[in-house]
């Protein structure tokens, strides 16, 4: 807090109240994101809007506020086929059933992989959501319902496979009420907003969705290409996290007469940092490139794909993420 961010020969600099400075070349940085009380100078603002790099702020507890964005971007031809291509109900829902299938199978691979050190036995709701995930494909609608039964069963059987001092029942926000829940919404907040950024670069309306039904402020198309992405990047991080036994449940406090749990500042620091390691990690997940890329890459890949399909209005041109 009361950090100073400014611009000065080709790099981005970070003033810490104590007088200590870091710097990033600038053709490094790709987002800003600014968490409470934290100052940028109005060079550093006219460098970021004229590279386009986004600005993205939150509340110290992680509440979205908004963000700084350049119009240099704005693609009046892609957006014009986004909404046409919006009213198409077929369209949607043959979209929305790739990027269901691709969830449900991420957050069953999620569960294995938790599941080979502990003895819980998820044979039952694993094959409860593979039958639902079998559905997805074969339904003509209802996939929202078939999205949420499946994630009933998968954060009850993920909280039967985290440390037990961070045990929960299921998942539960605005305010979250358990220190898993807590890291969650968090998480999602972040890669929801990374995920606008980058729509945006593209030209695309981050308010256009597919999947999820309009609502008043609220980036519908974000929300759906964040659904892939969840298990694979949020939700291991965080169970990575607590397992791992990083934190404690004294690193997590809630306020007098008021409901939710919250993140100290040592958690938010680890959290936020762990976060960035894994966005910065390699993967081979993606089925159209034969290399590794970080996860930050990929998630430019997969919305380079989606404008793609988006222009041409083909929909093998977008392949969900599907992580082994």
């Amino acid at each position: 807090q009361s950090a100073v961010i400014s611009y000065s020969a080709n790099r981005f600099q970070v003033k810490y109240k104590d007088g200590m400075l870091k710097s990033i070349p600038a053709e490094m940085l790709e987002v800003i994101e600014v968490f409470g009380n934290v100052q940028i100078t109005t060079q550093c603002l006219r460098e970021c809007l004229q590279r386009g790099i986004n600005i993205i702020y939150y509340s110290t507890k992680g509440a979205y506020f908004g963000r700084v964005i350049s119009p240099g971007h704005v693609n009046v031809f892609r957006q014009r086929r986004q909404a046409e291509l919006g009213k198409d109900e077929k369209f949607c829902l043959e979209f929305s059933k790739k990027i269901i299938d691709a969830k449900i199978h991420n957050q069953i691979v999620v569960l294995r992989r938790y599941a080979r050190n502990s003895r819980e036995n998820i044979d039952r709701p694993v094959a409860e959501m593979k039958y639902m995930q079998q559905k997805v494909v074969e339904m003509a609608k209802s996939v929202d319902q078939l999205m949420g039964n499946a994630a009933r069963i998968y954060f009850r059987t993920l909280g039967k496979l985290i440390d037990p001092e961070f045990a929960f029942t299921g998942r539960n926000r605005r305010p979250p009420l358990d220190p898993f829940n807590s890291m969650l919404s968090l998480g999602y907040s972040i890669i929801l907003n990374e995920i606008y950024g980058k729509l945006e670069g593209k030209g695309l309306n981050p308010y256009f969705g597919m999947l999820h039904q309009d609502r008043e402020k609220h980036p519908t198309l974000a929300s759906d290409m964040m659904e892939e992405w969840r298990a694979v990047l949020i939700d291991t991080t965080v169970m990575g996290i607590l397992n791992g036994h990083e934190l404690s449940v004294d690193d997590f406090y809630s306020e007098e007469n008021k409901l939710g749990v919250f993140l100290s500042d040592r958690a938010f620091k680890i959290y936020l940092k762990k976060l960035e390691e894994k966005f910065r990690s390699d993967n081979k997940y993606l089925s159209y490139v034969d290399y590794s890329v970080s996860f930050r890459k990929a998630l430019d890949l997969q919305v380079n794909q989606l404008a793609k399909m988006m222009e041409t209005g083909d929909l093998t041109l977008y392949k969900p993420v599907k992580i082994r």
